[in-house]
């Protein structure tokens, strides 16, 4: 088949549209690639008033993960955690056996909003740290971290794990 000229003005034209389009097509999928980058289960974000931080996660979702937490560690990341998830919200103590560093401790519920906040933990202590009864998040960080972001009761969090009931969802 043989185009004449204006056959390619006509072609020329779809391109354009075409080209024009898939700019615009490129702007929103990038939105949609940054929330899900953000809602991948090895990040947690936090947002509050004044403030949002997002840190690098290993996830704790079993019942020899949630043991083991972060014991035994010499250091963390300014930028890592650990993420405790449990199946359904309960009462949630937990300690520093054989933990090395301080850590702070966000409880949050079943919405992923933070209820308690744990500053500084000590290290090695086996002193019950109380997370309130009605947990079913916690996020430990360095600890002094949470105070230094200003990380309240009333953030929230959000990650996969924490699913349909989210206060501030993925998608």
């Amino acid at each position: 088949m043989t185009a004449g000229p204006g056959r390619y003005r006509s072609l020329r034209a779809v391109l354009a549209t075409v080209g024009g389009l898939a700019g615009l097509a490129a702007i929103l999928p990038a939105a949609e690639l940054r929330a899900e980058a953000a809602c991948s289960p090895g990040r947690v974000d936090l947002r509050w008033p004044g403030g949002r931080q997002s840190f690098v996660v290993e996830v704790a979702d079993d019942t020899a993960e949630r043991a083991l937490g972060l014991m035994a560690r010499e250091t963390l990341s300014p930028d890592a955690g650990m993420l405790f998830v449990y199946e359904a919200p309960r009462a949630a103590q937990f300690w520093m056996k054989d933990t090395l560093i301080p850590l702070d401790m966000i409880f949050a519920d079943a919405a992923g909003v933070v209820t308690r906040v744990h500053g500084n933990a000590v290290p090695l202590d086996l002193t019950p740290i109380d997370g309130g009864s009605d947990v079913q998040f916690v996020l430990e960080v360095n600890g002094g971290l949470a105070e230094r972001l200003g990380i309240v009761p009333g953030a929230v969090l959000r990650h996969p794990a924490i699913g349909d009931a989210a206060a501030w969802p993925c998608k």
